[in-house]
């Protein structure tokens, strides 16, 4: 029998403070600025977190394949609530009642991580085995072994921790080693105790919430139910530093989550960093796009709409978009730079069957702000974003000609969502068939999604992630263009 000894005595080590943060960071500035406003007048961002909420408690027990249900469901549910006359028969795979019994357990659960950041309560072992009683509420039974190494239920002890070895078996048939009882209580009175050392250090929150995931889930310190507390734990610790839950999806449990947890097992935490990363991202690009003006009355919207004007005229806020107009022109400087590098490259290459061009119109160009703009509205819908058309925007053309055709690269910065300091970084590609006398100008999909970052401080640390991903939509747009001739 093959044994693979996961826990080993908790440390934070050297490769989690070299872990790359820029995904989060680079939007986080105003999403914290954007998070004020929205708390104080939005009636759709509360809303917002309650289906972020109810969300989380559905994928966290299908994760753990304690049920599961239908996706279309799954959605109605999130939307309108848990009502049980909204699942019918075959829409899941438990009774309606067990099914029912777990999501309100695990809604509980979240709502308690929210009451805790609130009141401002420490981490503490007394809190997370509280954590896990409310979790495991209607769960009666963990899977365990008996003495001749079969499966078999066992009564599970609920806000204790384990009191008998829950080591799993793989598929291939290696035992995974977690912690064994006698050393949880030291394992996670030290977990605790690095915790508090890191954010009185001010390490960022992202690291934090990664790092006491992997420890505890190496340690495993309840008989069932380890997921879906340190889920929770990892949560409330990015919520304390206004995030978001952490929620795993269905679709992304073993072809992200999984493989990331596996790689950290093995020393490596930058994937699972980047994929906690993206699912913080994945919200703030949802919540960038609430209003924060509900349409309660006539009188309430028009004393927004006058201390905004107000706002506008204040110096500060004058200061503030001198600032966004700098930036916005530094964010194209660093495209124009890395596409002109890419064309001398490319010509390089070739001969002149083969000729490239690059046309753009700065964010300071005000007689070329209308280009562009019929696609970037499609484009943004497509994404599922509102595109502030009032806001400054730039753009790059890249063209390639040969052989009597004709292509034609758009890639534009524009604002995205209702926060000013919020820029995406879009394309598409347009074949154009003027040089064999067709009358052609098609717009081929490129699956590429948008990226999304904050103006508001400075953008120098973005560079890099701008130039990668102009290189992603370059290799794209080249490999379709590769697959049509």
């Amino acid at each position: 029998m093959t044994v693979h000894r996961l826990w080993n005595y908790i440390s934070f080590s050297d490769n989690w403070k070299t872990c790359d943060t820029s995904l989060l960071d680079e939007i986080a500035p105003s999403w914290f600025a954007r998070r004020e406003v929205l708390q104080a007048n939005s009636e759709e961002y509360k809303e917002f977190i309650n289906r972020l909420k109810r969300r989380h408690a559905i994928e966290t027990g299908i994760v753990e394949r304690m049920y599961d249900i239908d996706k279309g469901v799954t959605e109605t549910l999130i939307k309108e609530g848990f009502i049980s006359s909204l699942v019918s028969h075959g829409d899941t795979n438990v009774s309606k009642q067990t099914l029912f019994n777990h999501l309100q357990d695990h809604l509980d659960a979240v709502d308690f991580i929210f009451d805790i950041v609130r009141e401002n309560r420490p981490l503490t072992k007394g809190f997370i085995c509280e954590l896990h009683q409310l979790t495991t509420r209607h769960q009666e039974f963990a899977e365990g072994r008996d003495q001749f190494g079969n499966k078999t239920k066992i009564p599970l002890i609920k806000g204790r921790f384990k009191e008998r070895e829950n080591n799993p078996t793989r598929e291939d048939g290696t035992t995974v080693l977690y912690c064994s009882p006698e050393h949880v209580e030291a394992e996670m009175d030290r977990l605790i105790e690095i915790y508090n050392e890191l954010s009185e250090q001010n390490v960022n929150p992202l690291i934090i919430a990664t790092w006491v995931h992997h420890a505890f889930t190496t340690i495993h310190p309840f008989q069932d139910g380890n997921g879906r507390v340190v889920r929770l734990i990892a949560s409330l610790i990015l919520i304390k530093n206004n995030f978001f839950p952490i929620t795993v999806l269905r679709e992304e449990a073993k072809v992200k989550y999984i493989q990331a947890l596996e790689e950290a097992d093995n020393g490596n935490p930058q994937k699972l960093i980047t994929y906690f990363a993206e699912i913080q991202k994945r919200n703030i690009e949802e919540a960038l796009n609430i209003k924060e003006v509900s349409n309660t009355s006539l009188n309430e919207v028009t004393n927004i709409f006058k201390q905004k004007i107000l706002r506008k005229q204040q110096e500060k806020q004058q200061q503030y978009e001198r600032t966004l107009a700098e930036n916005r022109l530094q964010v194209f400087n660093y495209c124009s730079l890395f596409l002109n590098e890419y064309k001398h490259k490319f010509e390089t290459e070739f001969d002149d069957s083969i000729s490239l061009y690059i046309g753009s119109g700065r964010p300071d160009d005000v007689s070329k702000q209308h280009y562009y703009h019929e696609q970037i509205v499609g484009y943004a819908n497509k994404h599922n974003y509102y595109f502030n058309r009032l806001l400054p925007k730039s753009y790059f053309k890249f063209g390639i000609k040969f052989e009597g055709k004709k292509y034609e690269l758009g890639i534009t910065l524009h604002h995205f969502g209702y926060d000013d300091s919020v820029i995406a970084i879009g394309a598409f590609l347009e074949y154009k068939g003027v040089l064999s006398n067709e009358d052609i100008n098609t717009i081929i999909p490129l699956d590429i999604k948008p990226y999304v970052i904050s103006i508001r401080d400075e953008v120098t640390s973005k560079e890099k992630n701008i130039r990668l991903h102009l290189e992603n939509i370059l290799t794209v747009a080249i490999a379709q263009i590769a697959s049509e001739i």
